[in-house]
Order: structure tokens, then sequence, then C-alpha cells
């Protein structure tokens, strides 16, 4: 799962460099503290979908555009599916 983290962070850090904006301009934006978003960028964190979508909207960009496609995320641990759940 970190590795999809890692991922979606440096298609934000992408993003955001793109559209030439610094750390604490992007995470004043989303409401987030910058430290925060500096984690969130080095796939320290797992970005919940509000905070994905806050991301977008301040970078002017679809949310699809910062995740990875889904041929491209490694298959995650069998340890966190509980079949008994469903």
């Amino acid at each position: 799962m970190q590795d999809l983290a890692k991922t979606v962070g440096q298609r934000i850090r992408a993003q955001r460099k793109a559209k030439r904006l610094s750390q604490d301009v992007l995470a004043l934006e989303c409401k987030v503290d910058r430290s925060y978003m500096g984690r969130i960028e080095r796939g320290e964190v797992n970005i919940t979908l509000e905070k994905l979508y806050r991301v977008a909207r301040a970078l002017e960009c679809e949310p699809s555009i910062l995740l990875p496609q889904l041929e491209n995320v490694p298959d995650f641990p069998d340890e966190s599916f509980d079949a008994e759940r469903d």
C-alpha cells in the first residue's frame, strides 16, 4: 500500500511543480499543514478522498490525473482482506 501512496504523492508533486506552486501555497489552498503536504508528497501518509479532491481542485485538474492506472498498482497484501466480512 505504501507504493501506492508514494506514487500518488509523486504525481501530486509533479502537478504542483507544473503549476509552479510552492508546497506552502498548495497546503494553504488545501487547508492542510505544510508539513502534512510534504508527507503526502513523500508517500508517508495515505491521503483521504476528501483531501485528494481538495488537492485536485487546487491544482485545477481531475482527481484521476493524480492516481496511477490500475495496471501500474502492485497487488495488495492478502493479510488486509477478510473474506468473511463480505
